[in-house]
């Protein structure tokens, strides 16, 4: 699910936290040891998502955050912001090339570089996390 988040409209926060389930108070964000990805640089995603990103002349970066029953990655193009939202039963992830991540959701697909050991880390995090859902 592809929404445009750049406003406060609760039937859209509603609807994300119905999909992926409420964000984790710092309590538990402690205890996971962390929630968020640093800034993952688009290599490739698919027709919809690119269009958005090729509509601004910027790198084109995404960051990711852990929520209880999945993910949201969220990027921008010119002053919007966007989330695709994908549900643990939903998620389809691939390690590509030695540095690169595939992520899919019915339609949908972004294909990431990651290059530190931490970022590598996270999506390990991701795995246990879809695993024990």
């Amino acid at each position: 699910m592809l929404k445009n988040i750049s406003y406060n409209d609760s039937k859209i926060f509603d609807e994300i936290n119905n999909y992926v389930g409420k964000p984790y108070t710092i309590f538990q964000r402690l205890r996971i040891g962390g929630i968020g990805s640093s800034k993952l640089i688009i290599n490739k995603a698919d027709s919809k998502i690119s269009n958005l990103l090729n509509l601004d002349n910027n790198i084109n970066k995404c960051n990711i955050e852990i929520r209880p029953k999945g993910i949201i990655i969220r990027f921008r193009s010119l002053l919007e912001t966007y989330g695709l939202i994908i549900p643990f039963f939903k998620l389809k992830l691939f390690k590509g090339k030695a540095n690169e991540y595939s992520i899919y959701i019915d339609n949908f697909f972004i294909k990431v570089q990651v290059s530190k050991k931490d970022e590598h880390d996270f999506f390990k995090k991701i795995t246990k996390m879809r695993i024990s859902n």
